[in-house]
């Protein structure tokens, strides 16, 4: 049970860090300082598979890493 959730845990910390990686969107810190007031109401095609990806992965690793205090 132990190696089990060793391995997805593993694997939810690595599939998560890429699809934040992969969420890229051109807001780096000029954006932040910019006057530009543009912003995007809503989600789709890929950015909502990405965005609803993202969610489920963290709620996912959030649930190994209480797993892993229960379980330990």
């Amino acid at each position: 049970m132990k190696n089990i959730l060793t391995v997805s845990h593993a694997i939810i910390s690595i599939l998560l860090t890429l699809i934040i990686l992969i969420q890229s969107k051109d807001e780096g810190l000029s954006a932040t300082f910019s006057a530009n007031q543009s912003f995007q109401a809503t989600r789709r095609g890929a950015d909502k598979v990405i965005f609803s990806a993202t969610i489920l992965l963290a709620v996912l690793f959030v649930v190994t890493s209480l797993a892993f205090v229960f379980f330990n």
